[in-house]
């Protein structure tokens, strides 16, 4: 956020009386972070900025909205450090619902606008922000699946416009920090080209020992979201780490991990921030930053600390907290109005100094950008679900996967619904290439299901009939891109994806509902874990054991090497 030098000047000119505050938030009792306490003040905002926050009330407040915030509590807006916004939902949707509750800025995952053209993607990053709301991103090292073009999409032209974008914080999440370990010069030279433009190294270290923390933050990793239990979040506080708790739809550790942490003597959180990870759309329901506060409240953590988690401290590790995090002077007008502190969910928002509510206009011209229905201009046959390949894919979880060796005739158009095993097809986006095997754990009588949602945005197919799978690949073929299943040639529930395959333009409550029905509709078919979203969303996933399914074809994750190439079509 940059202002004008006139823009300034009038900042000033507001502050001496010569112009009226656009509102003032009168007799309100805020928290200053800096000073960890509540205290009594007037804001005076003009436009996007807090230019004043102390005793007086403006001499000019000529159309000045002055708000009496007595009995009130007012928190800086809400920061979500680790956004994935394009989990069935786009980031204006998410931002639009999660503003209401509270959160207003977001740094955010960059995947999913890799196929654009570099051009496209960029502006979009900085043209985002011309919404009421605030977004930050990730410059990914990897695309956390073995693509066939992968050095072209993360070409040296690539890592320097992303990093040198002014909305870009931070390079990661660091997806392929094994690879680096083992010798990976080229990422490691770009998370070294990171921090000399001043930017933070975002990890990704599930399970990760004492020593290979030590390893990763020699070589630059400054924040990790990936602990599981309170002893797991100390250690990367005690090596230097800020360390982010997740409370998210397949991880939702949270609770265990702050009263393991408070059980262990935390009582310093100045380097712990929180976040939802990018959860699927249902686990929204009850709330978003504004439930990870509620949590932290619950299980005893300070109410200074517990709100400087999803805003001070994560404005001071990303360097930006001269404009959020704080309720002072220069900052943006990013301020939640609670009824008390113990009561997170804001009954009163404001994001850059407007008031959220429905009638907030909150638009994107998504064709500006490339970004539209998938356009098929191709079909499949039962022929093309054939088997191309001997290793089957066996879930142990959601996102989970290990080889096995099926006994199941391939040939067949239809599966026994006796066994957990279903043809599973991985088919290009663009109808050039495709590989199929068997899937283990899915489920017993799914019919026919297909999903342009996926890691690499290219499409999944599953079920026990190939009739039914091509018929529910020719509905979401009709729809421009989306999730549909499909049993005896008739749509059961479907999800429209026409942002590239990926993402929905409807609200988010309108997604949750769509997920809610696929979700019942799979578990009623003998879908056996959390989150078949996740499942979609990870098949392809590298950065995950033990075998994966790819646009080069079926991966050993630990060997790093491709199994069964794909074959073109």
């Amino acid at each position: 956020m940059n202002w004008t030098k006139q823009q300034l000047r009038t900042h000033i000119q507001v502050i001496q009386g010569e112009k009226p505050p656009t509102i003032v938030l009168q007799n309100a009792s805020y928290l200053n972070h800096v000073l960890r306490k509540w205290m009594n003040a007037n804001i005076w905002i003009y436009k996007d900025r807090i230019v004043y926050v102390g005793s007086k009330m403006p001499q000019n407040d000529e159309g000045c909205e002055i708000v009496d915030c007595e009995g009130k509590s007012i928190v800086p807006g809400y920061i979500e450090p680790h956004v994935h916004p394009f989990q069935l939902y786009n980031p204006q949707t998410f931002a639009s619902y999660a503003a209401k509750r509270g959160t207003t800025t977001f740094v955010s995952d960059n995947l999913m606008l890799l196929p654009l053209p570099n051009e496209k993607a960029l502006t979009f990053m900085k043209e985002i922000n011309e919404l009421p709301f605030s977004f930050y991103w990730w410059c990914r090292y990897d695309s956390q699946t073995k693509l066939q073009n992968e050095d072209e999409v993360f070409s040296d032209k690539m890592f320097n416009q992303f990093l040198d974008h002014p909305y870009v914080l931070q390079g990661g999440e660091l997806t392929n920090w094994p690879q680096v370990l083992k010798g990976d010069d080229k990422t490691l030279h770009w998370m070294q080209e990171t921090k000399r433009r001043g930017k933070k190294v975002e990890g990704h270290l599930p399970g990760a020992s004492e020593r290979t923390l030590t390893k990763m933050a020699v070589l630059g990793v400054d924040c990790d979201h990936e602990a599981m239990t309170g002893e797991e979040a100390v250690m990367r506080m005690s090596l230097g780490y800020t360390t982010s708790l997740r409370y998210s739809s397949i991880r939702p550790d949270l609770p265990k991990i702050l009263e393991e942490m408070l059980a262990l003597g935390v009582t310093n959180f100045d380097r712990v921030m929180m976040t939802t990870d990018g959860s699927t759309p249902t686990f929204y329901e009850d709330g978003v930053t504004d439930e990870v506060i509620r949590i932290a409240l619950e299980k005893g953590v300070p109410t200074e600390d517990a709100y400087a988690m999803v805003s001070y401290n994560i404005a001071r590790h990303y360097g930006f907290d001269h404009l959020y995090g704080m309720v002072a002077p220069g900052r943006i007008a990013n301020l939640n109005i609670l009824d008390n502190p113990m009561t997170p969910t804001p009954t009163a928002v404001l994001s850059k100094g407007l008031w959220v509510n429905d009638e907030l206009e909150a638009n994107v011209d998504w064709d500006r950008y490339d970004i539209k229905p998938y356009q098929f201009d191709w079909s499949i046959t039962e022929e093309d679900l054939s088997q191309t390949a001997r290793a089957g894919i066996d879930m142990v979880n959601s996102v989970i996967t290990k080889p096995y060796r099926s006994e199941v005739d391939f040939g067949v158009p239809e599966l026994s619904t006796e066994h957990d095993e279903c043809f599973f097809s991985l088919i290009d986006h663009k109808g050039n290439w495709r590989i199929s095997t068997m899937l283990k754990g899915f489920a017993n009588n799914v019919s026919g299901f297909v999903s342009s949602y996926s890691n690499s945005g290219d499409l999944i197919l599953i079920g026990k009939s190939k009739k039914d799978m091509v018929a529910a690949f020719n509905r979401m073929k009709e729809l421009g891109g989306g999730i549909v299943l499909v049993e005896d040639g008739e749509v059961v529930c479907e999800i429209p994806l026409t942002l590239n395959g990926g993402c929905s333009t409807q609200p988010m409550e309108v997604v949750m509902e769509q997920q809610a029905s696929l979700v019942k509709a799979l578990k009623e078919r003998g879908y056996p874990f959390v989150d078949p979203i996740y499942s979609l969303l990870f098949f392809s996933s590298t950065h995950l054991p033990y075998i994966r399914i790819t646009p080069t074809g079926i991966v050993d994750v630990l060997k790093n090497e491709v199994l069964f190439p794909v074959v073109m079509r």
